[in-house]
C-alpha cells in the first residue's frame, strides 16, 4: 500500500433487481481522512451501491478493493472484518438504554467471572465520547432523552470504538436543526483528522458542499461523475442530479 492508495475502491459495480439495473457499472473510491458525498434522487442507486460495501447486498459483478487489496464482502460480518461500519439514518439505537449500553450492545465487556462489566463499559464510553464530543454529559440517561446530535454522537462513537476505518453515514443531518447539524459537522471533522474515510449519503446539496471533499452523483443507477467540491457550485451539483451530466 502506497501513500496514494485509496482506502476503498469500488470498481465496475453492478446489481439488478427483477431485471432493473439498480447499479450499473459504477466505480468510486475513497481516501483516508476524506469525505465523499453520494448524491442523487430517490432510486438513483446511491444507497444500493453503498449496501454492497456494507455487505447488505451481494454484487452481481464488480470488485471491491480495501487498502489496495481485493476484498470479499458477502455479508455485514465480512464488512466489519475490513473495519467498515455503517450508521443508518435511524441510527439503530435502543431508546431505553443509556449511551454505554448502546455502545456495547451485542459486544458487551465482561469481568473475569463472566458478569457484565458496567464500570469498564461506562469508562470506555466516557473516553471515546470525550474525544469525539467533549460537551456530551448525559451518560446516565436513556438515549430517548438525547437530542438528535447527541444520538449521532453515540452512534458514531460505537463505530469508532470498534475500529472503523471506513464509515458509511446515511443522511447524518436529516431532521436536525442548525445547532445539531453543526455538532455533527464537528464530529465529521474529528473523524477526518483521525484518518477515517467517510462515504456520506445525502439528498441535501448544502450538506455535501459543507461536509464533503468530493461528491459522486448518480442517476438511474449510473455514475454521472465525481467532482471536487472546491471546483463546483450548488447549481453545478443540482444540474448533475437533474440533467445527469457533468458541468461544462
Amino acid at each position: 500500500m502506497t501513500q496514494n492508495t485509496p482506502l476503498v475502491e469500488m470498481k465496475n459495480m453492478r446489481i439488478s433487481f427483477g431485471g432493473i439495473h439498480a447499479v450499473d457499472d459504477v466505480s468510486i473510491d475513497l481516501h483516508p481522512g476524506e469525505v465523499v458525498g453520494l448524491l442523487g434522487h430517490n432510486g438513483a442507486g446511491k444507497t444500493t451501491l453503498i449496501k454492497m460495501l456494507s455487505g447488505a447486498y451481494a454484487a452481481d459483478s464488480g470488485e471491491i478493493w480495501i487498502d489496495g487489496e481485493k476484498a470479499t464482502i458477502r455479508n455485514p460480518r465480512d464488512a466489519r472484518a475490513y473495519s467498515i461500519e455503517t450508521i443508518y439514518q435511524k441510527l439503530a439505537l435502543s431508546d431505553n438504554l443509556d449511551a454505554a449500553s448502546n455502545l456495547f450492545l451485542g459486544r458487551e465487556l465482561v469481568t473475569g467471572s463472566g458478569m457484565l462489566d458496567d464500570d469498564a463499559m461506562e469508562a470506555e464510553t466516557r473516553e471515546i465520547l470525550g474525544r469525539l464530543n467533549p460537551n456530551f454529559k448525559k451518560f446516565g440517561e436513556p438515549v430517548s432523552a438525547l437530542s438528535g446530535g447527541q444520538r449521532q454522537s453515540v452512534a458514531i462513537a460505537r463505530a469508532v470504538y470498534f475500529n472503523a476505518r471506513i464509515l458509511i453515514m446515511d443522511e447524518p443531518t436529516a431532521a436536525l436543526g442548525p445547532q445539531e447539524t453543526a455538532m455533527v459537522s464537528e464530529l465529521i471533522q474529528q473523524l477526518k483528522a483521525e484518518g477515517i474515510g467517510i462515504f456520506l449519503i445525502s439528498h441535501d446539496i448544502h450538506d455535501v458542499m459543507d461536509l464533503c471533499d468530493r461528491a459522486s452523483v448518480m442517476k438511474n443507477g449510473k455514475l454521472v461523475g465525481t467532482v471536487n467540491i472546491n471546483d463546483v457550485t450548488d447549481d453545478d451539483l443540482l444540474s448533475m442530479i437533474i440533467l445527469g451530466k457533468l458541468p461544462s
